[in-house]
């Protein structure tokens, strides 16, 4: 797209419009994959649950509320995904050693196995489909990347973004 002039508004303008344009297009893409990927990790998992699963087998294991604070899910939604892993034997309840009231979610060893499998198929394709990048692009569009989420997150703590 090159470089934009910082005295030309209407080019910086073009250039956020189709930023938000690529973003709605990688979005609608992730929604897809992330379909994909839930029925690569078990063919009844649903997409909502997979991206709880991910969650679940990062931390080893939470709590629901956690859970809700991260997607921003009511307890009932919550609730719902928690036992549709529980019915695939992807996650487990199991009391909370600091807390006896409390209970913690973990994911099974099965799960954990699925999910490890599936981030060497993921990295097996994302090498593939990149693989016509030179390591120097790859890095900036990285930075860059990481940049432009910091940006959002700031946006998002502010409480302004629309």
């Amino acid at each position: 797209m090159g470089d934009v002039d910082p005295d030309d508004q209407a080019g910086r303008d073009r250039v956020l419009e189709t930023l938000e344009r690529e973003v709605g297009v990688l979005m609608r893409r992730a929604r897809r994959v992330m379909a994909v990927r839930a029925t690569l990790v078990h063919p009844e998992l649903v997409p909502t649950s997979y991206i709880v699963l991910g969650l679940i087998c990062e931390r080893g294991s939470v709590r629901a509320s956690e859970v809700a604070g991260c997607f921003d899910l009511d307890k009932g939604a919550v609730s719902r995904t928690v036992q549709h892993l529980v019915d695939l034997d992807l996650v487990e309840r199991r009391s909370d050693p600091d807390d006896r009231r409390a209970t913690l979610l973990a994911p099974t060893p099965d799960a954990l196995e699925r999910m490890r499998h599936l981030v060497h198929v993921r990295r097996a394709r994302l090498k593939e489909r990149l693989g016509g990048w030179d390591d120097e692009s790859l890095a900036a569009f990285v930075r860059d990347l990481g940049r432009y989420n910091l940006a959002l997150e700031e946006i998002e703590e502010s409480g302004t973004d629309a």
